[in-house]
Order: structure tokens, then sequence, then C-alpha cells
């Protein structure tokens, strides 16, 4: 029986080592003068929309469109501590207004459609002072796919989702979702009456009910199942030149602690929803609370319940 255990713990730790092999790197480190390296890590873990590598037939199945390029669904940042104090993930909605190095001000999704990961991570770093110490990201064919290498996920739903745009028609309730459903799930805007903030909501739950599910004795104890979760990941993801795989462990890990307390979820600070500029209606950041919240960050400074306005709720409107 200790052979047996040994070789199963090895086992564990080997599929995660083998799969990391297949990770595909991308340019996430921007040149010129960059924030200094502070206690705690930051990283930023981003949503796309690419449809790379979705054939016409999955396109229309997962009702994802024919659109080029790639945009930003979901931005976040996953801040680990050194020392005490939980890990936080924090929404950047995707209509967020603010500075691009080099392109006047815009929404901070433009930033990823003009200059990639690159671009986005010198966009972040300068509006929040924080340096950004690794990169990962999934696209839309790899989320789906990862959600059924687990054999679906369980979400609680907050309310009927009918919505056309995601391909969704889903009750109220706590229910299993497959790949196509889970998509549609965590990509809903118009069927939010809270849109994007709603939206950042869902996303944080779902990435905490995901991790629940890679961690269940289903998953774990069946081999072909681990297996396929483990490489369907690291093929699914991008991650930046110098993200390692421990760096990718702690934000796993802060997924996971989304679901049972031991992470903060929350929302930069918000002023408005519907902030009128250039670029048409934005989301403007609570300026002074946001610096706040970053420089606790930035200093890594315990925080043990959200700070007052990270609920996506603007503080005013303008």
């Amino acid at each position: 029986m200790p052979v047996l255990l040994v070789a199963w713990l090895a086992y564990l730790v080997f599929a995660p080592v083998h799969a990391w092999s297949s990770v595909s790197r991308v340019d996430d480190q921007p040149s010129g003068e960059r924030p200094a390296e502070t206690d705690g890590n930051t990283y930023l873990l981003v949503g796309s929309d690419s449809r790379e590598g979705l054939s016409r037939e999955e396109r229309n199945e997962l009702g994802t469109g024919q659109a080029e390029g790639r945009r930003t669904d979901s931005i976040m940042l996953v801040h680990v501590p050194s020392g005490g104090g939980k890990s936080v993930i924090v929404s950047i909605p995707r209509d967020s207004y603010m500075p691009i190095p080099g392109n006047n001000s815009n929404k901070v999704n433009a930033a990823y459609a003009i200059g990639g990961p690159e671009l986005l991570v010198e966009t972040l770093e300068q509006v929040t002072d924080l340096r950004i110490d690794g990169y990962l990201e999934i696209g839309f064919g790899g989320f789906a796919s990862v959600v059924d290498s687990l054999g679906g996920v369980d979400i609680c739903v907050p309310f009927d989702m009918d919505d056309a745009k995601a391909h969704i028609n889903l009750k109220k309730g706590c229910q299993t979702l497959d790949g196509k459903n889970a998509l549609g799930f965590v990509r809903a805007r118009y069927s939010d009456p809270r849109g994007d903030i709603g939206r950042a909501e869902r996303q944080r739950q779902f990435l905490a009910a995901i991790m629940k599910g890679a961690a269940t004795p289903s998953t774990v104890l069946n081999p072909f199942r681990y297996w396929s979760f483990t490489h369907t990941a690291a093929g699914a993801v991008g991650v930046g030149e110098e993200t390692s795989m421990r760096d990718a462990s702690r934000i796993l890990l802060a997924m996971r602690g989304a679901g049972n307390g031991s992470t903060l979820s929350l929302t930069v600070p918000i002023q408005s929803t519907n902030y009128p500029t250039a670029a048409g209606s934005a989301v403007k950041w609570d300026t002074d609370r946001a610096r706040e919240l970053f420089r606790m960050l930035r200093e890594d400074e315990p925080l043990e319940a959200p700070p007052a306005g990270t609920d996506g709720r603007p503080s005013s409107e303008n």
C-alpha cells in the first residue's frame, strides 16, 4: 500500500509538470521604466475572446461569432501577499477609461487590441503603480475545453439568463454547466442588469468553481480525467515570458480560494459606469479609493475584508 501511495503522489506531481511543457509563451514584458518590485506578487489574469484555433463549426457551436483579432473579455489582477493576509483578485472592467501609453486615453480593452499583452501590462502598471510579476491568459476555445475535461462545473446561476448574444438560456439555481454554457455564463452582458460589473462577479465565481472541480476526488482520483484536465488546461493558456510554474500555481490557488473565502474577490472601486468619453460610454474609477486599494497591495498590507467601494457599485454617478 505505501508503494502505491507513493506512486500515486508522484503521478499527481508528474502530470502537471509534464503538462507545463506544452504551455504557449506570449510577449508580456514592456520596455522602459517599470514600477519597482515589492513584497508579494501581483499577476495579470486575462480572458481573451480570440477565436484562434477554432473551426467554423466550433465557432458556431460556442456562439463566439466570426470577429477577427483579439480583445479582452475579462481582466483581473491577482495579488498574493508575501506574509499573512489573504490573496486578492481585483476585476478591472474592460470598459475602464485610462491613458494608454502612446495611444491617448481609451477603454483598457483597447490596450490589448492595439498592443497585446505587452501594452496591456504597461497600461495597468502605469495606472496602478503595481509591478506585474506574471501573466496568464485563456481564449474562448480553450475555456470551453477545460470545462469539458472536468465533465462540467457546478455553478449557482444567480438569476434566469436568456441571452441570445451569449447563446445561453439558463434558469436560476445550482446546476452543472458544460463548456458551451459555462462560456456563455461568463460572457453574458446583456442579460445582466449590472452589465460588465455583474459579469466580472460571475467570472470570479466561475474561476472558483472550476478550481473546486479540479480538486474534487472525481478528478484527482481518476487518472484519466486528471491527466486530461492538466494537459487541456496547459494547452489552452498562454503565459508570460518569465512566468514560472510556481507563479501559475499561486494564481490557481488564489482562484480556488475565491470559493471558500480564503481569497478576497472584488472589483476596482468605481465612480461611474456610464462615463461619457471620446470612446463612448465608459467606466470611471473612484480615483481616491482605487489609489488606496493599489497602495495597500503595493505595500503588501494584509486585507482581511474587501475595502469600501469594491463591490462594483458606483459611489456616485456623473
